[in-house]
């Protein structure tokens, strides 16, 4: 079926694909005929052109160059049948073509098929001549470089770009085609000239004599246009040099070759630094077991001694406080005894006391007795008076009388005397046995030994107290020693992926993403991870601020533990307005800052335990970092 043309109206720029795709399936159908012999093909949308048998590859690039070119003048129902052609001759005719190809090699590879010791122009260079020119305001002109390098493109040259030639009187009617400096330029620049040649206007066409010359010529500059005298050879001279394709495939061979050998050596260098860096890291990781199981066995005997001195300094405690119950036990009980002591001499105190008032009383009445004797001797002596009146014979009787009483009464006065001095050595008797109870040697002895023993304890419990305080430093010591190989540790694991076992955490740290769904859910993906970054940013401030701080006190099992204040004012707006999970991700900074830093309230780096979530210790840091580097060693041999 032959073309026909379709309606006046073309389409537009943005419908080109579309109608593309419209086109290759009329070719799929048959609707147009594209396929002329077994190796020759048409374009059924070029009915005017003189060309119409092609290659498959001439036709494809055909094809190809209109479908793809940026030309403001190419309709675009014109670029859209094209590239529904190049579609379909990719896609439905590769198969038939390939065939053609490997029995037309020499068709469909024109530098194989070229003389690989001739001198062409380098950069590849192709010559047209016969260009139409018109005589203008003095001087000729004529078409220009970028319509004509389009032009080109279009029919699949592919050129760098095109410069007509001037002279005095104005566009000489030739130009020069510039194509890329490499294998595919020149496959391009021969195919320009092949299709030329196609059409009867290569070179040997226009150096012919007796023949018409019309239309355009073209061909590929080689020494004999590079050497000849006109405007040509000039301009050739002046931008290209001569070189044949053997010469280029031997320089490309020799650079090749260099920069194998240059490789080879470098790889050989590599190696060697390589197996020197191997060496190397294995003497270190030889050196760092050694440490490593110093280390351990120093650690096990430190842990061991500071075992030992625990229980020793426990068993010395115990029997310390066990010296120490017994001696307060004795104390009390003295104490007892003393307190016994003291009621019993109070006692006897109020027993002498209440003697004491007996002897008064007895003292009192015998004073009431005398002065009774008194009065009645003196009126013994008044009856004695008023007698001797009476009687002169009973005067001696009653002189013998008044001396009995006399004596009687110093007999009387005698023995109150006694008596009363015999209550004074009783009480003075009660009082030495008091003073010398309480001044019981073998009581003071006691206490003496006593302290004496409380003293040696003392002693003892302040030498036992500076072994303790020595075995702190030596703990602290080896602690700060730990602390320093845990930064060094983590310093390491911050250099390595935080994907494995064990990896490095920053404490207080927002997660991020949680912020970036909350924002996709709400703002417009172009927008929503600035405004996840400046919320993420503004609630890093309030964590950091120390005025801030949403925890409360409650009782748990008898305890006192410090939670988060889920009623707290900023978090309740968060919540209320960001969700559940946003809130969550900021409280669990918060829990991480108070546990890890609530004084500094920055971030800090923790050695991290990814699988079970909880601070690694130590000896799982270096147990990982020993298998990585067992694996790596495996690996490498």
């Amino acid at each position: 079926m032959g073309y026909s043309s379709e309606e006046d109206t073309d389409i537009s720029e943005s419908e080109v694909d579309d109608y593309g795709e419209k086109t290759y399936e009329e070719l799929k159908k048959g609707e147009h005929e594209v396929k002329v012999s077994e190796d020759k093909f048409t374009c059924p949308y070029c009915p005017k052109k003189r060309k119409r048998d092609y290659l498959y590859k001439e036709l494809l690039q055909h094809a190809s160059g209109i479908g793809n070119a940026n030309s403001s003048k190419r309709r675009a129902r014109e670029k859209a049948n094209h590239l529904g052609l190049a579609k379909f001759l990719e896609n439905e005719v590769q198969n038939g073509a390939s065939s053609s190809k490997s029995n037309k090699a020499a068709d469909e590879d024109p530098i194989s098929a070229c003389d690989h010791d001739e001198q062409l122009v380098w950069p590849w260079i192709g010559i047209v001549v016969n260009i139409p020119t018109q005589y203008r305001d003095g001087r000729y002109v004529g078409e220009s470089g970028s319509k004509m390098r389009d032009d080109l493109r279009a029919r699949g040259f592919n050129p760098k770009r095109v410069h007509p030639l001037w002279n005095f009187r104005g566009h000489s009617g030739t130009a020069v085609v510039e194509f890329n400096k490499d294998w595919l330029g020149l496959n391009n620049a021969l195919s320009f000239e092949k299709d030329y040649e196609l059409n009867q206007h290569g070179k040997q066409h226009w150096h012919a004599k007796d023949t018409e010359k019309s239309g355009i010529y073209g061909w590929v500059a080689r020494a004999d246009d590079y050497n000849s005298s006109g405007i040509i050879g000039e301009h050739l001279r002046k931008v290209a040099d001569l070189k044949t394709i053997s010469g280029m495939i031997a320089e490309e061979d020799r650079k090749a070759d260099k920069l194998v050998s240059n490789l080879t050596n470098l790889l050989e260098t590599k190696n060697k630094n390589l197996q020197e860096i191997e060496s190397r890291f294995t003497e270190t990781s030889i050196s760092f077991n050694k440490l490593a199981e110093e280390k351990d066995k120093l650690h096990q005997a430190y842990n061991e001694e500071i075992k030992k001195i625990q229980l020793s300094a426990r068993d010395h405690f115990q029997k310390i406080f066990n010296d120490h119950s017994k001696i307060k036990m004795q104390l009390e009980t003295e104490r007892t005894e003393l307190e016994l002591r003291v009621h019993e001499l109070e006692k006897r105190e109020a027993h002498n006391e209440i003697e004491r008032k007996k002897l008064s009383e007895e003292i009192e009445k015998n004073a009431m007795k005398n002065n009774s004797l008194q009065h009645a001797t003196i009126v013994q002596q008044r009856a004695d008076e008023n007698v001797l009146k009476l009687a002169e014979e009973q005067k001696k009787e009653k002189e013998g009388l008044h001396r009995r009483i006399l004596q009687l009464q110093n007999q009387l006065e005698a023995k109150q005397a006694l008596e009363l001095e015999i209550e004074q050595l009783r009480g003075k008797l009660n009082v030495m046995k008091h003073v010398e109870d309480e001044g019981d040697q073998e009581v003071i002895q006691k206490v003496d030994t006593m302290l004496r023993d409380l003293r040696d304890k003392e002693e003892s419990l302040e030498a036992v107290e500076s072994l303790n305080q020595t075995l702190i430093v030596k703990e602290r010591m080896s602690n700060e020693e730990l602390q320093e190989a845990r930064k060094e540790l983590i310093n390491n694991f911050k250099e390595m992926s935080n994907r494995g076992f064990i990896g490095v955490k920053r404490m207080g740290e927002l997660d991020s993403t949680v912020f970036q769904e909350a924002c996709k859910r709400r703002y417009p993906e172009d927008i929503a991870e600035d405004k996840a970054a400046e919320l993420c940013s503004l609630w890093d401030e309030y964590l950091r601020d120390p005025e801030w701080h949403p925890f409360k006190v409650i009782g748990v099992d008898g305890d006192h533990k410090e939670v988060i204040d889920d009623d707290d004012e900023k978090l309740r707006d968060l919540r209320r307005e960001w969700g559940e999970d946003v809130c969550n991700a900021v409280k669990n900074s918060l829990k991480e800052i108070n546990e890890y830093n609530p004084s500094g309230r920055y971030i800090i780096t923790e050695l991290w335990n990814n699988k079970e979530g909880r601070k690694a210790t130590l000896e799982e840091g270096v147990s990982y970092i020993l298998n990585k580097w067992k694996e790596f060693k495996r690996i490498r041999g």
